[in-house]
């Protein structure tokens, strides 16, 4: 049976690319010529898309589904790791470290993460998150500092017990109905009222496993801890391209399951959902560490996308994927921020790097402000655009109990944010500390996000049609 390649180019060129990349640091060391090298990758990788977007849907094996729904979401992938590339250049100069392999983990990662939204099967799904995993271990401790250690560790040793209970669970899927691929499953699987112990037990340990790559309560106790000790663009990358891509696996999986009709699948989702929201949220009032903040942040927020992802009808896919856009835009640019400011030997993390940010660098601190409201879903933001698609979802499925849980959790975080805005805006700058003047690709990146956060805030249309048009592909 012959392979069709060119639905999958850009896997293609991701791989080929890491190899080259490697080949070429063997032989000749160059920060700048690897950076370069990674970015043409980014950009040749994103230009394939629409030209191959005539010849989708294309099932490649039995392994990946590549449809529009997975184009749509590699060409968020590979934005996010533009972003991620061009914010990484001046933050790696000077540090100890040999940046070039750097890049190298940044692309295999993005090569899992495209797999992961094309996936089909429990096969290339398992593949997708571990060249995903195995790359975040290595670039989380990447500078080598005992901080950046630990943080991969913790990782590491959670990561693979999270693997383990999603292997166990696709393992027990396939003794009971005998197929591991996605549509199958579909089509074989038991009626609400049939499901028996096993069949139980298996989804329980895929929902732990997808659970903790989600940082979804209560397998979110590895975020905070990676999210501060890992470096500013991958806590980033982390935050975006990780999640992101997992949660649109999960998804595709689930797209043509009715969740109310397996009420006691759906009752589990419905009380993740809100303890992620209340645990994010209230767990974040308490934090001077930003980087800790935006991850109890991320908590919070991945529970809000549940409320889409547990509704029905026709506004299920598109406000979750809008949602996501949303707030990949958000997060990059909020760590994007703690990039630029943060100098050689640390991240500006703490919050009292931020003193008075408004009277120094008041582009940054405005930059940052506007990233922050979005967050919490201010007007004129993208935030406000993916939350109200969010509660349309849940309001349209009649989840009020998730919608009211939504909105007051919305009202928590807006405190925190607003915090860190005083901080910006009134505090002086306290002695001793100092801010970097250098990132210029960082500033540009910051630009460009600031551009469509405003954008998809006000006029979102042209970024609704697009998801609409892809909708049906996550079927």
């Amino acid at each position: 049976m012959s392979i069709p390649l060119m639905p999958i180019l850009p896997l293609i060129v991701l791989s080929a690319a890491s190899v080259i990349v490697m080949l070429t640091v063997a032989c000749y060391r160059n920060h700048r010529l690897t950076y370069f090298l990674t970015l043409a990758t980014t950009v040749v990788a994103f230009l394939i898309l629409p030209v191959i977007s005539s010849q989708v849907p294309a099932q490649v094996t039995s392994l990946l589904l590549i449809d529009g729904y997975a184009l749509f979401y590699s060409g968020l992938i590979l934005l996010c790791l533009l972003a991620v590339t061009l914010s990484s250049y001046d933050y790696l100069n000077g540090r100890r470290e040999s940046p070039d392999e750097y890049y190298i983990l940044l692309l295999i990662a993005t090569l899992g993460s495209v797999i992961l939204v094309a996936s089909s099967h429990f096969a290339s799904f398992f593949l997708g998150l571990e060249i995903l995993s195995i790359s975040l271990y290595a670039l989380i401790a990447y500078d080598r500092r005992p901080l950046m250690i630990e943080a991969g560790l913790k990782y590491l040793v959670l990561a693979a017990a999270s693997s383990s209970f999603l292997l166990f669970g696709m393992a027990l899927i396939y003794a009971q109905l005998g197929t591991m691929s996605f549509p199958e499953i579909a089509s074989k699987l038991p009626s609400a009222g049939a499901i028996d112990l096993v069949y139980a037990v298996a989804i329980v340990m895929i929902i732990i496993g997808i659970g903790f790559k989600l940082s979804l309560v209560p397998f979110h106790m590895w975020t905070p801890d990676v999210y501060q000790g890992a470096p500013a663009p991958v806590t980033a990358y982390i935050a975006t391209v990780s999640k992101g891509a997992v949660f649109a696996l999960l998804l595709r999986y689930f797209s043509g399951v009715e969740l109310h009709a397996y009420g006691s699948l759906f009752v589990i989702f419905t009380i993740i959902a809100i303890i992620s929201m209340f645990t994010g949220n209230l767990l974040a009032l308490f934090q001077t560490n930003i980087k800790r903040l935006l991850a109890y942040s991320s908590i919070a927020h991945l529970g809000y996308l549940l409320v889409a992802f547990l509704s029905s009808g026709p506004l299920r896919v598109s406000a979750v994927t809008f949602y996501l856009v949303a707030y990949f835009v958000m997060t990059l640019g909020a760590f994007g921020v703690v990039t630029v400011l943060s100098g050689k030997e640390n991240d500006a993390d703490e919050i009292e790097d931020y003193h008075g940010l408004i009277k120094r660098r008041p582009v940054l601190a405005a930059t940052f402000t506007a990233m922050l409201l979005s967050l919490a879903g201010m007007p004129l933001t993208a935030g406000f655009i993916g939350k109200f698609y969010l509660v349309a979802a849940g309001v349209g499925s009649m989840l009020w109990l998730l919608v009211i849980t939504l909105l007051v959790n919305s009202v928590i975080g807006l405190f925190y944010y607003l915090r860190v805005i005083a901080v910006m805006c009134v505090r002086e700058l306290e002695p001793g500390v100092s801010v970097p003047t250098r990132f210029m690709t960082g500033s540009l990146v910051l630009a460009a996000l600031f551009v469509a956060l405003v954008w998809l805030g006000v006029y979102p249309a042209p970024v609704l049609e697009m998801i609409q048009a892809i909708r049906l592909g996550a079927g």
